[in-house]
């Protein structure tokens, strides 16, 4: 077996940057040029910074991007094709590999000490030899009992599954025994406005440790290949200006980033002054 942690997750960026075809994109809305002349222009960042500023989004859904990622549970990639304006190739857990298939597993740090008592039958046990275990043991004994940790149960389940791939039973079938800390391996592809959207809310405190860490890995690549379309791309609070959370704000932002409620009471407050002010005007 192959035990990785959360937070160990890789993620490469196959393709993506350089040339920004946000730029053309918006410079063709409203040209008269023709299409050479515009894609012949040298390339205007502040263009590219007005489109995302208005809100005007689609340009930006001609930049794409294709990232690798591995070391991520199937707990996570449950949370990753959610989103369906991408595109996914995952590693396939059907196929048969005649045993050479890799025991991969990614879990927490923190559960992997946790042991447990688990009771143990000892009329279905035996020894190394085929003895019974319970031709050992005093009569009297009626109950025992295993301390059984993460790893173990682990190590367990890669022992079936390896007996079953021996007595020949299709790994199809043999895959329904993996837990959702099994590893899986993957080819995304987003555009830029899906990553944008992706990352406001895979980003924020509130999503799932080892989603979040995957969505600030594939920021951080986006953001040093393509600059100028990710400078402000993050969390919603960082985008809006405020949580849209509300009463779901993570504890770690109460009192530092305003609530979309908390937002709106204060335009209220102060709006009713000005819409008075114009009136009498």
């Amino acid at each position: 077996m192959n035990l990785k942690y959360v937070g160990d997750g890789k993620v490469v960026l196959i393709a993506g940057g350089g040339r920004c075809y946000t730029d053309i994109a918006a410079r063709f809305v409203r040209s008269e040029r023709s299409i050479e002349d515009i894609i012949a222009s040298p390339y205007d960042k502040k263009i590219v910074g007005n489109i995302l500023k208005s809100g005007h989004k689609a340009a930006v859904e001609f930049d794409y991007f294709l990232f690798g990622v591995e070391g991520y549970a199937r707990v996570t990639e449950v949370q990753l094709v959610r989103k369906r304006l991408a595109s996914y190739m995952i590693k396939t857990g059907r196929a048969d590999k005649n045993g050479k298939r890799s025991f991969d597993m990614v879990i927490p740090r923190g559960i992997e000490p946790l042991t447990v008592k688990l009771p143990l039958d000892i009329q279905r046990l035996s020894l190394k030899d085929g003895s019974p275990l319970a031709d050992h043991l005093d009569v009297a004994a009626k109950q025992i009992y295993a301390d059984i940790d993460a790893r173990q149960i682990l190590t367990m389940i890669e022992t079936w599954y390896d007996r079953g791939v021996k007595d020949g039973m299709p790994e199809e079938d043999l895959r329904y025994l993996k837990p959702q800390a099994t590893e899986f391996k993957a080819i995304i592809g987003m555009n830029a406005h899906a990553l944008l959207d992706w990352f406001a809310i895979r980003t924020c405190k509130n999503a799932q440790r080892e989603i979040r860490d995957m969505a600030n890995k594939m920021m951080a690549l986006c953001k040093e290949a393509s600059p100028d379309v990710f400078a402000n791309a993050g969390a919603n609070c960082k985008v809006l200006g405020y949580c849209p959370e509300n009463r779901m704000q993570h504890d770690d932002c109460r009192g530092k980033i305003p609530t979309q409620e908390e937002a709106m009471a204060l335009i209220k407050k102060h709006y009713p002054k000005q819409r008075q002010g114009k009136d009498k005007a």
